[in-house]
């Protein structure tokens, strides 16, 4: 007899941060500042930077950084990681885009591909790209 407790007992067709019960306006700043992070993860990762080196360059005291490091968003506002992008050479470039109320209930139903990209350049002058939601 196969157990059915492993079964999802929901199931989510669009954005799962609108399932959490988040605005839309939360759940874009959540988005952004993700996007955002995992770009200036990457580049402390890419550049090897130990912690007492992010203190130097971003100008943070250690918990700021640890905080930084373990992807504790909620304890950052938009604009320090905006700085630390900036501090650590990153090109950020946020684009908007306005959904027509006819098409605002169709995009939960949007695809992957729908999704737009954004770009990062890295300290090495790399460019990365992240995707990010609608």
């Amino acid at each position: 007899m196969k157990n059915n407790d492993n079964r999802p007992s929901h199931i989510t067709r669009g954005d799962v941060l609108d399932d959490l019960g988040f605005s839309r306006s939360e759940a874009s700043a959540l988005k952004v500042k993700a996007t955002l992070l995992d770009a200036i993860l990457q580049e402390i990762q890419d550049s090897g930077y130990t912690q007492n080196q992010l203190i130097e360059i971003l100008d943070e005291y250690q918990p700021a950084v640890s905080n930084l490091m373990r992807g504790k968003i909620a304890k950052m506002s938009l604009e320090k990681l905006l700085r630390y992008s900036d501090r650590l050479n990153i090109k950020t470039t946020l684009k908007v885009h306005t959904v027509s109320s006819r098409h605002r209930d169709s995009r939960v139903h949007s695809s992957p591909r729908d999704r737009s990209r954004k770009r990062f350049q890295t300290r090495s002058g790399a460019t990365r790209t992240a995707l990010s939601g609608k």
